[in-house]
């Protein structure tokens, strides 16, 4: 019992370290879709305590050679994640020091089977501009954010995802 006390506390001190230090530096959270031929970025956030969420779009998100977020793993990779840090000091004049990379098989286990079929409905379908709409009144962000609030969210799926490698922290 001490021996589960005791990882349980440590944990907390983790999320507590973790959440403290976006005080500082913003946490930016990619959605990884490893189902095209080269790994690409199709949806990112970031994260901080003082600002919340702040939903970043990968092909508006550049390096100061025009090499956008999305496409990172052909960047640089060796070192993507360092790219995808360039990228966002460039772009949100910001450095990022923690990466969290989100796969397919994490999001729909986190947010149901449905989740991506829903994102790209909203993003395709529902109005919400994604790049190149010309409705322009609303972002993928957006659609993301339709899609996700109306799914069940499974938040024991986290640490499960994690521990399977679906969810990975990259420290840059």
């Amino acid at each position: 019992m001490k021996k589960l006390t005791a990882v349980l506390i440590v944990i907390v001190l983790i999320i507590v370290a973790a959440l403290a230090s976006t005080a500082v530096s913003p946490v930016l959270i990619i959605a990884e879709d490893a189902e095209e031929g080269t790994p690409g970025v199709d949806m990112a956030a970031s994260f901080s305590m003082l600002g919340g969420f702040e939903w970043v779009y990968p092909g508006s998100s550049y390096n100061a050679n025009g090499e956008t977020l999305h496409n990172i793993h052909m960047i640089d990779p060796d070192n993507p994640y360092g790219a995808a840090k360039d990228i966002m000091e460039y772009t949100y004049h910001y450095s990022p020091h923690v990466i969290i990379g989100v796969n397919n098989d994490a999001a729909e286990a986190i947010f149901g089977s449905d989740i991506i079929d829903n994102t790209r409905a909203n993003d395709a379908y529902n109005g919400y501009a994604g790049s190149g709409n010309v409705q322009g009144t609303m972002s993928r962000g957006d659609a993301l954010g339709t899609a996700m609030s109306n799914a069940n969210i499974n938040i024991l799926q986290i640490p499960i995802q994690t521990l399977m490698g679906n969810i990975q922290f990259h420290f840059v």
